[in-house]
């Protein structure tokens, strides 16, 4: 264990986010998401849903502040999930700002995650709980 790291955040997951660098991204997957198939690198962590995994990673990891919208979730074609909203108030309490996230259709989803650094498989049920985030830099 270590102080003031979420325990979520295991030593792979941990090396991971470590690794990647400026305008990588990651993408947060659904139970349903095919992450086997598209991952380049899968971390998985079954028991655990989208939001909780979300802020255990942006708790370390700095969104992009270089490009318009540094997260990006699947969108729904019948209309916007709610988890769209966690997500906005997760991004905004993580980062102390609103910030942008764009909604992309499933087949877009998938090409980000496949040229994500890495997709972390969570145990969420919810449909379209999808979300990918573009690393940003550490200000001093």
């Amino acid at each position: 264990m270590l102080k003031r790291i979420d325990p979520l955040l295991t030593g792979e997951l941990l090396a991971i986010l470590r690794d990647m660098g400026h305008g990588d991204e990651i993408a947060l997957v659904d139970a349903n998401f095919p992450a086997a198939s598209v991952a380049r690198r899968l971390v998985r962590l079954p028991g655990t849903d989208i939001e909780r995994a979300a802020v255990a990673v942006l708790a370390v990891l700095p969104l992009d502040d270089f490009v318009a919208a540094p997260a990006a979730a699947m969108a729904d074609p019948d209309g916007r999930p709610t988890i769209h909203d966690a997500f906005e108030r997760i991004l905004a309490t993580a980062e102390g700002r609103p910030v942008a996230m764009e909604a992309i259709d499933r087949f877009a989803f998938y090409d980000r995650a496949r040229a994500a650094f890495a997709v972390i498989a969570t145990g969420e049920t919810r449909l379209y709980a999808n979300l990918v985030l573009k690393k940003g830099v550490v200000r001093s």
